[in-house]
């Protein structure tokens, strides 16, 4: 009995730090409109164009990333009732996303090497073994840089050019730009707040 009460101990402690380490990989949306405006009495969207400087060279794989948000967005819209349309939109969606560096502070615990201690029984007549375990000895305070990536959605009223809702989520990065999961992730997580009021 002991020993079963042990096991789930162990299982409780390693399943609580999973979903600590789970929840902090995790995106943080956030949303920001105007109370005035009723977003329910929006029905169509367009995107805004976006113009490149003439200079600017090809960057495919920027291509592809906004590719992805547009599908994203245009998902979560449809399932709400909004219909794009290229004639007379209500509202216009901009959206974009931001890969910046961040130095993110990081504790470790430090620990003793364990240490294996002999002694002579005299009454025995044998060598006996001790082992002594690592015990913690402090902390190790660093920092390490971390990408960040944030995606933002901004919807626009077209006839008066005044935006009127704003969402944005935020999470770590694994690599040099957001993968389609990470990216319809985000904007699930902001239309999670998106309540059509």
């Amino acid at each position: 009995m002991k020993h079963r009460s042990y096991l789930f101990g162990w299982m409780g402690t390693a399943f609580i730090a999973m979903a600590m380490i789970l929840t902090a990989c995790a995106e943080t949306a956030h949303v920001i409109k105007d109370n005035s405006v009723n977003m329910a009495r929006y029905k169509t969207y367009a995107w805004v164009q976006k113009t490149a400087p003439k200079d600017a060279k090809p960057n495919h794989e920027k291509e592809l990333v906004e590719q992805n948000i547009r599908n994203a967005v245009s998902e979560q819209l449809q399932k709400r009732g909004y219909a794009e349309t290229a004639t007379e939109p209500e509202l216009f969606v901009s959206t974009d996303m931001l890969v910046e560096k961040n130095n993110e502070k990081r504790t470790d615990a430090v620990f003793s090497d364990p240490q294996y201690r002999n002694y002579y029984n005299p009454r025995t007549g044998r060598m006996v073994t001790f082992y002594f375990p690592s015990q913690l000895v402090g902390y190790d305070d660093y920092s390490v840089t971390v990408k960040k990536g944030t995606v933002t959605l901004t919807f626009i009223d077209a006839k008066t050019d005044k935006a009127v809702w704003q969402g944005w989520a935020s999470k770590r990065l694994e690599s040099s730009m957001m993968d389609s999961d990470e990216i319809f992730q985000d904007v699930r997580s902001i239309f999670n707040k998106f309540d059509g009021n």
